[in-house]
């Protein structure tokens, strides 16, 4: 069993930039790939970056690509995304998510889910 909590969204103007932290409670963390996807109103959720176990594999959506990075630290059982250059439409509830694999952008992939955090990017 794994528990994962958000934190860092907020409200930023357009340009600007937020790291999300995502803290998990189980000693298992480090077994675990994972992940950040986001969802805005009305639309489905979205894959946007992976890590593996160890920190060593990313993944980006090709949307994000170049201005988030994601990174974990296994010590502190947390996983970060920093975001930079962001953009009314990265608007949307960010959430973290850890499993086993091997897709690491279906959301199948994913055991445990985070509840969310918030991210609203104005113009």
């Amino acid at each position: 069993q794994v528990q994962l909590v958000e934190s860092g969204g907020g409200l930023v103007q357009a340009g600007g930039s937020l790291t999300l932290s995502c803290s998990a409670c189980g000693r298992t963390f480090s077994s675990y790939l994972m992940g950040w996807f986001r969802q805005a109103p009305g639309k489905e959720r979205e894959f946007i970056a992976a890590i593996s176990r160890s920190g060593g594999i990313t993944n980006y959506a090709d949307s994000v690509k170049g201005r988030f990075t994601i990174s974990r630290d296994n010590a502190k059982t947390t996983v970060y995304l920093q975001m930079n250059s962001l953009k009314p439409e990265d608007t949307a509830v960010y959430s973290c998510a850890a499993g086993r694999g091997p897709s690491v952008v279906s959301t199948t992939t994913y055991d445990y889910w985070g509840q969310g955090t918030q991210v609203t990017v104005s113009s």
